[in-house]
């Protein structure tokens, strides 16, 4: 990556790519490009993540970070949707791309960028005027140190299950990178209900919880027609009302309200009040007909896939998942498992293969659903869909799982459009 740069005299760019260095382009030494630098002779003139950051004044911003397994992508839109609703101006950075105030500046991105990109997006954020940025960090970005220099006004954890094992090689391992993120003094929202697969600093920790007692704790709510919940904080009382369904919403949108809490210092239920608003993220239990009734979300993990199914156990349930190639073969039979408790019908299908044989995945998959009935394989993934929808009944609710909105499949290194939206629009006859 370069980027103009005019801070520093003599310098018009700013790289972190050693094979970008060239007169006037000054160099960005990271903990990820230290190695490269360090092969260069001669050394070329640099700046640190923490020179940076303090010649940018990025400080001033208020950066949140929010890691966990699920979670993260509808935790940091909906803190940012308070916010915005409120009257600040937050920018947001993860997945979904890149956000400041109510201005779409980027599309879908890395979960945590580089560092570099994070503090070039930083900078255009404070640049517009932004006061919050509100980011996603993957377990890969705290274990990479691709959030270096950041201070960060509030840590926020949404659960730690089981995750990119092909990465970390074991669940130990990944909740200790984790856990990382939380071992400093900085202000931090845990999920009390989760605590136990962390480790952390208690230093400016507060908590929210549905089962524990915690600093914003759930005391009744209602998964009827959305969610009705009321809440009680330390000093305050408050209930809210929102679109999205499932407990595990409950979950995300209790961090959001605590951390905007936390951020702003605003009343409880003040707060509470522009949960409404927030309708959720694309492709996270987003539905795509009612009658039938079809939802399509991101899930896929088995931790995440067991979150979205029971949050629907009243209903008879059909399922359509895969699971990506390349990444983690051991959640592949549980995901099978959690889809065999609570599914009425299945259909295991291809997700994003990548340079493995679906059909090898499928088998995986079929492992954890030995002796369950009414068990389709099928590799097409829109074959799949088809079925699914033709063998739905009234009662039926079809959930679609793995991609979200994702409009790809990636095979043999190629990513070929599709979208599972698009797919049941079409088979139903809606139009969007």
């Amino acid at each position: 990556m370069i980027a103009p740069f005019d801070r520093k005299e003599g310098f018009t760019s700013l790289t972190d790519d050693t094979g970008r260095l060239a007169e006037g382009v000054l160099f960005l030494k990271t903990a990820q490009n230290t190695r490269y630098f360090d092969k260069l002779d001669p050394k070329p003139a640099y700046i640190t993540p923490d020179e940076l950051i303090e010649l940018w004044e990025l400080d001033s911003l208020k950066a949140v970070g929010v890691t966990g397994t699920n979670g993260k992508t509808s935790v940091t839109a909906a803190i940012y949707s308070l916010l915005l609703d409120l009257g600040y101006r937050p920018a947001l950075q993860g997945t979904r791309g890149f956000f400041a105030a109510e201005e779409r500046l980027e599309e879908k991105a890395m979960t945590t960028p580089s560092i570099f990109e994070t503090l070039s997006h930083m900078k255009m954020a404070l640049d517009r005027n932004c006061d919050h940025f509100i980011m996603e960090v993957s377990s890969h970005a705290i274990d990479q140190q691709r959030i270096e220099g950041i201070t960060f006004a509030l840590k926020v954890h949404t659960n730690v299950t089981s995750d990119h094992l092909d990465y970390h090689g074991s669940v130990e391992e990944y909740r200790r990178v984790k856990s990382l993120f939380f071992a400093d003094e900085a202000p931090k929202l845990l999920n009390k209900d989760d605590i136990k697969h962390i480790v952390y600093n208690p230093i400016g920790a507060q908590s929210y919880g549905v089962d524990e007692p915690a600093t914003y704790k759930v005391q009744a709510f209602s998964l009827i027609n959305g969610i009705t919940a009321a809440i009680k904080s330390i000093k305050e009382e408050a209930s809210f009302y929102s679109p999205m369904v499932g407990l595990f919403n409950v979950y995300n949108l209790m961090a959001a309200i605590g951390s905007v809490v936390m951020l702003t210092g605003r009343p409880l239920q003040e707060v509470c009040d522009e949960v409404e608003h927030f309708g959720g993220v694309a492709g996270r239990m987003e539905v795509i007909s009612r009658d039938p009734l079809v939802i399509v979300d991101f899930a896929h993990t088995d931790d995440g896939m067991y979150q979205v199914l029971d949050s629907l156990k009243d209903k008879d349930i059909s399922v359509v998942f895969g699971a990506g190639g390349n990444r983690d073969h051991q959640k592949r039979p549980r995901m099978g498992a959690v889809a065999g408790r609570f599914a009425k019908r299945i259909y295991v299908t291809s997700d994003n293969p990548r340079d493995e044989e679906p059909e090898t995945i499928i088998e995986e998959i079929l492992m954890g659903l030995r002796g369950k009935e009414n068990v389709r394989a099928i590799v097409d993934r829109r074959e799949a869909i088809r079925l699914a929808l033709n063998e739905l009944t009234d009662s039926d609710v079809l959930l679609i799982l793995g991609k979200g909105d994702e409009d790809y499949q990636e095979i043999k290194g190629v990513k070929h459009h599709f979208d599972d939206r698009e797919v049941v629009r079409e088979f139903l006859g809606i139009e969007e």
